[in-house]
């Protein structure tokens, strides 16, 4: 058991932003030297429903706004992870060992011009779109099963819009 077993996860929303062509949208963190990417995601504030959380963290993270896109589903139960061991007790001021997360696919019914990564409190250095294929190749390893899962939940749906 780690030092950090005791600690509780940080609730957090997650979005998978999905294209007409049934590509995701990805953005590569400005804090990461590394080549990882992720999808949208943040914290839940205190009282605020996770559809919220997840609509102002879009927005916080894209700059997309709210009205460009559609609730398709949200994930049936949580999702968690760990923070790697070098992580734990240095982000989020040391009080979480992870993350539970409720995730939602979103439509976008906009166009990539309606995308601004440049926000007040830029997340992303650099953002495209992709295939559900290599999503799960460029998310660094520890959120990986955490993807696996999210983008099994959501498969059919994404099924059903690209058709």
């Amino acid at each position: 058991m780690s030092d950090f077993d005791h600690l509780p996860f940080r609730p957090c929303a997650g979005v998978m932003l999905v294209n007409d062509e049934g590509r995701v949208f990805v953005g590569q963190r400005v804090d990461s030297p590394s080549e990882a990417w992720q999808m949208p995601q943040g914290g839940i504030d205190k009282g605020e429903e996770a559809e919220t959380a997840a609509l102002r963290e879009l927005q916080e993270e894209t700059g997309v706004d709210p009205k460009l896109v559609s609730v398709i589903a949200r994930s049936k139960a949580e999702h968690f992870y760990d923070l790697p061991v070098e992580l734990k007790g240095k982000i989020w001021g040391g009080k979480y060992r992870g993350q539970r997360q409720t995730w939602f696919l979103l439509k976008f019914n906009g166009s990539d011009a309606d995308i601004n990564i440049e926000t007040e409190h830029q997340e992303f250095r650099s953002w495209r779109w992709s295939d559900l294929d290599d999503l799960e190749a460029l998310i660094v390893p520890f959120k990986r099963e955490l993807y696996q899962a999210v983008i099994q939940e959501f498969t059919p749906y994404l099924n059903s819009l690209t058709q």
